[in-house]
C-alpha cells in the first residue's frame, strides 16, 4: 500500500484500494472481505452521509454535517454536498447519499 500526497491508499501504487478488488495481478496483496460495524441510531441521530473521497478530500466532517442540516430533502442535500465539493475544486468523481432519521 502506497500512499501519496494528497491521494488515496493505492496497491502497488497503481489502483485505488476500493478499484483493486477483482484484479488478478494485485490479489495477492488486498483482503476481500469486508470490516463491518454497527453503529445505534437513536433520538439523537438525525442523519446519515454517505459519501466517496470526491467529498471527504475537500470537506471535513462536520462542514459536511452543518451543509446537509440546512436541507430538508436528503436528495437536495446530497446535491448541495455534491455542487459543493465541486466549487472546491474536488478532482475525483463524487457519491454522495444522504439519509434523514428525523425532522
Amino acid at each position: 500500500m502506497h500512499l501519496l500526497s494528497g491521494d488515496v491508499p493505492r496497491v502497488n501504487g497503481q489502483l485505488a484500494v476500493s478499484r483493486a478488488f477483482g484484479d488478478k495481478s494485485l490479489k495477492s496483496h488486498l483482503r476481500s472481505d469486508p470490516d463491518i460495524r454497527n453503529a445505534d441510531i437513536d433520538t439523537n441521530t438525525d442523519l446519515l452521509i454517505l459519501a466517496s473521497d470526491g467529498l471527504w478530500k475537500v470537506m471535513a466532517n462536520q462542514e459536511a454535517v452543518d451543509i446537509a442540516r440546512k436541507v430538508k430533502d436528503p436528495q437536495r442535500a446530497a446535491k448541495q454536498l455534491t455542487a459543493e465539493a465541486l466549487n472546491r475544486d474536488s478532482k475525483d468523481d463524487i457519491s454522495c447519499v444522504v439519509v434523514r432519521f428525523r425532522g
